[in-house]
């Protein structure tokens, strides 16, 4: 089952349609009324729907904030530039590579080359 995606509002139309083309479930912060809500307010919301959350907004890099495992999954966009041509290259690049089911829990961050992807740390029994 493909992952739920929630964008968070710097992120656009555009981008939204892209995944919902390879089959994503999307929803946008903007679309909510959430646009310039406080990171807390959308962080609730991406939690209570169980969401992927994609973002420009490296606050959300903070994992002690954020702890890994957790929650639904982190993905930060770190593009050299933050247009919309770039992050759609970006976000096209991890779709033929298959990224979003294996970031439940985690962070991930994606730049035009790379995903490096944090994990949980396994607990011993």
């Amino acid at each position: 089952m493909p992952a739920s995606i929630k964008l968070d509002e710097n992120l656009g139309r555009s981008h939204a349609e892209l995944l919902r083309k390879a089959g994503y479930p999307v929803d946008r912060v903007h679309d909510e009324g959430l646009s310039g809500a406080v990171d807390s307010r959308v962080w609730e919301r991406v939690c209570a729907e169980d969401r992927l959350l994609v973002t420009l907004d490296t606050d959300f890099s903070d994992i002690r904030r954020f702890p890994l495992g957790s929650h639904p999954g982190i993905l930060l966009i770190r593009s050299k530039s933050n247009s919309r041509r770039a992050v759609l290259g970006i976000l096209g690049r991890m779709l033929k590579e298959r990224v979003f089911e294996s970031i439940r829990g985690c962070l991930a961050v994606a730049d035009e080359v790379h995903t490096r992807i944090r994990r949980p740390e396994r607990q011993e029994d």
